[in-house]
């Protein structure tokens, strides 16, 4: 079975397009190809999460993406989270159940975020959002949450994130080390990132079908 690396960040808009793509593209070629998130964490090299940002990417990058079915935030402005970290913790705690519990985890998070407005930032959502998930062992997540054991993997990834290695989120690493950032997607912003407003310049889905084939 064939692996590809996933680099993202669970509040990255384009990393959700990129994976609903891909998986898409999986699917129609019936290719035998699987993913292994990692942890490209935006706010430890730009801050906290800023509402204003992820709002303006939903309307812009929900133009070229229905699936995703893009929201601006809807809930209580004191439950946007602007932090990620735990539920990242999450992703590699069911990584170790099996690459598919972790795929199926990011998925869910990044679904209960962008469309439901759901606070992935706290513990209980988090579980909540695993527990509608089959391919994972709810109990065995908490308890390596509460444990804090991965938070680990996450710093580790930051570290790698930090290099020339990772260009940013998404970054798709195949399995003979060439990599692939936000692909098909050109953008650019109109005024200040979080003030301003996402423009797609460029947007070809088809490069997903090159990029499996590749893999």
């Amino acid at each position: 079975m064939t692996t590809i690396q996933v680099w993202s960040d669970l509040l990255c808009p384009f990393a959700y397009v990129g994976l609903l793509r891909l998986r898409r593209a999986r699917a129609r070629l019936g290719l035998d190809v699987q993913l292994e998130h990692h942890t490209f964490p935006l706010e430890l090299f730009d801050g906290p999460h800023p509402r204003r940002g992820t709002d303006t990417e939903a309307v812009g990058v929900g133009r070229i993406e229905p699936e995703g079915q893009f929201r601006v935030w809807a809930g209580p402005d004191d439950q946007y989270p602007h932090t990620v970290l735990l539920a990242a913790e999450a992703v590699h705690a069911a990584n170790a159940q099996g690459l598919e519990a972790g795929e199926e985890l990011d998925l869910a998070l990044r679904q209960a975020f962008w469309t439901h407005s759901r606070s992935i930032s706290h513990r209980k959502v988090i579980l909540d959002v695993a527990g509608a998930v089959p391919a994972i062992d709810t109990e065995a997540l908490a308890t390596a949450l509460d444990s804090g054991r991965h938070r680990a993997d996450v710093m580790a990834d930051f570290a790698v994130a930090q290099t020339d290695m990772i260009k940013g989120s998404p970054t798709f690493v195949l399995a003979d080390g060439s990599t692939a950032t936000n692909p098909g997607i050109e953008v650019h912003w109109d005024g200040p990132w979080a003030a301003g407003f996402p423009v797609i310049d460029a947007d070809d889905a088809t490069v997903y079908d090159e990029l499996l084939k590749r893999a």
